[in-house]
Parts: structure tokens; C-alpha cells; sequence
């Protein structure tokens, strides 16, 4: 899998989270998912775990909050699967 396949991964996965879809259309690596895309905290937390069963990964909680943006959830992602 590549960059832009884990990114289209993790756009379908934040998809049912976000309020306003216009959001989803910029989505790019400094997309931060709180700040753009108006996630809760709580649902961060959904997110990861879907991160996890979809790249079939466990996400520490140190990496948990770290992951804020795009970028990071790929770097952890990219880490994850090596």
C-alpha cells in the first residue's frame, strides 16, 4: 500500500466523524483532526482504533497522542507496518 492509498484509507475511516464534508475534500497531511476537521477528542479515540483494525496494527498510547494531524497518523502508520 502506498502514501496516497494509506491517505484514501484514512479519509474513508475519519469520514463518518467529520460534521462538514467540505472538509474532507482538502484532507492532505497537515490536516489536523481536531482543528480542520472538528473531531472530538472522544471520537479521536474511535479513529485510532479503526487505524488499527484497518492496517491491522496496535498504536501505543504515547503514539496515540501524538496522532493530531494526517502526517503523523501516516509516520506512525508507516512505522507500524515496516
Amino acid at each position: 500500500m502506498n502514501k496516497q492509498e494509506r491517505i484514501a484509507a484514512i479519509k474513508r475511516i475519519v469520514e463518518p466523524y467529520v460534521q462538514e464534508k467540505a472538509a474532507l475534500e482538502n484532507l492532505n497531511e497537515d490536516t489536523d483532526f481536531l482543528k480542520d476537521l472538528n473531531i472530538n477528542s472522544a471520537h479521536l479515540v474511535d479513529i485510532i482504533l479503526d487505524v488499527e483494525d484497518e492496517f491491522d496494527i496496535e498504536i501505543e498510547d504515547e503514539a496515540m497522542e501524538k496522532m493530531l494531524t494526517v502526517g503523523a497518523a501516516l509516520a506512525i502508520i508507516e512505522e507500524k507496518v515496516k
